[in-house]
């Protein structure tokens, strides 16, 4: 498969999905597959190494060249070995690359998943390889536990639309008015909120609390499209924040017109974190985990995957049979957590993610508010083709 791949900001634009050469693959300056030097770290590519990490490979071999695996393959058996010297386990997003979310995440999912699992391990030591609002909700939830990020500067684009000072000033505006904090803003702002969500359950805790309250208006923060969308799938009137996902924002419902020209046939997938113009025309949307469960349970022929683009690479990796487009975009904060910050972090003990205990005990009831909501056997999607909605938009202007 040729994947015509360019680095641009946090972009990477109109890939091609046919066969990929290994000179193609993508390389992030100072993050790429070539930009880690295991023998600068004292980790050879060796024969043990190569036992050891063999079958690891033959996961991941469709979507990384034979050519990078050396520079992987210390590191993986590397981090193997240090997370068993320091009961460890790796909780790995969705948006990993390949190499960390297939070859060290002992527990790999979406947002939701991974809170819920942070709660149920053993270990002693959590490294999170995502970005630190996931960090501070493995704290809370596991306050006992050691919770490392392999780096601090990991944010994310919604967690810093928003503060703690702007949810109280929205509940002075909206007295009487629940808020429900998407899991992608701080352990502050879930602190003033009520209850949490994620893409997976946004619309199902919107209506528990809701009812719960015994009210008609819901306040959904920070993100302005998840609360959009949410407000085409029931009949609550929605309060919002003007937050945006930096990865989602950028597809617009004329990519997707184009897209259905170039690919005849591939179903559109997106995520709802798009603006609402995508999920009117796509053909699923839903949270990363109800994506691949869609491409499991249907089995495409192809498929066009509107997210963040290592999604893509995983999804692909148990899906073989299916053809992926890949018109994604990346996120540069998703992209700061490599092999080997993950084993020096591990090696060192180092990056401690801490929560202010008072914050973290009113944070972890927001938090566990949204764990008792039951789910179904499958991550729910959202239903497309609806009509825009209007919700009553806030700011700090």
């Amino acid at each position: 498969m040729n994947r015509e791949r360019s680095y641009n900001g946090c972009r990477m634009a109109q890939i091609i999905d046919t066969l990929t050469t290994d000179a193609e693959r993508c390389v992030i300056p100072g993050h790429g597959a070539l930009a880690a030097k295991p023998a600068d770290r004292e980790l050879f590519y060796s024969a043990e190494v190569a036992r050891a990490t063999d079958e690891l490979y033959v996961r991941v071999r469709d979507v990384i060249p034979a050519v990078e695996w050396p520079v992987y393959a210390p590191y993986i058996h590397a981090i193997s070995q240090l997370k068993q010297e320091r009961d460890a386990v790796v909780l790995a997003h969705n948006y990993m690359t390949p190499e960390i979310f297939a070859c060290v995440g002992d527990i790999r999912g979406d947002s939701l998943q991974l809170a819920r699992e942070a709660a149920r391990t053993p270990a002693s030591v959590i490294v999170q390889a995502g970005v630190h609002f996931m960090a501070e909700t493995s704290k809370i939830l596991s306050p006992e536990k050691t919770v490392l990020i392999p780096d601090m500067a990991a944010g994310c684009s919604l967690a810093s639309a928003i503060t703690g000072e702007d949810v109280r000033l929205m509940k002075a505006a909206h007295p009487n008015v629940p808020v429900v904090s998407y899991v992608n803003s701080s352990a502050e702002v879930k602190a003033e909120s009520d209850v949490c969500c994620t893409s997976s359950n946004a619309v199902q805790v919107t209506e528990w609390i809701a009812a719960e309250w015994d009210v008609d208006r819901v306040i959904v923060i920070p993100d302005e499209y998840l609360a959009r969308n949410v407000a085409t799938q029931t009949s609550l009137r929605i309060i919002t924040w003007q937050g945006h996902c930096e990865v989602h924002e950028r597809f617009t419902a004329s990519d997707i017109e184009q897209l259905r020209i170039s690919y005849p046939g591939a179903l559109v997938l997106a995520h709802p974190e798009c603006p609402p113009d995508v999920l009117s025309v796509a053909d699923f949307a839903g949270s990363t985990a109800a994506l691949a469960d869609y491409v499991e349970r249907e089995r495409p022929k192809r498929v066009i995957l509107l997210t963040e683009c290592s999604m893509s690479d995983n999804v692909a990796v148990s899906n073989p049979a299916t053809d992926f487009v890949r018109p994604c975009n990346l996120c540069p904060h998703m992209k700061r957590i490599t092999l080997q910050g993950i084993y020096d972090a591990l090696l060192e003990m180092k990056h401690e993610v801490v929560v202010e205990a008072q914050i973290a005990q009113r944070a972890r009831i927001a938090i566990e508010r949204m764990l008792s909501v039951p789910l179904g056997l499958k991550p729910p999607g959202f239903t497309t083709g609806r009509a825009a909605v209007d919700v009553e938009l806030m700011s700090r202007a």
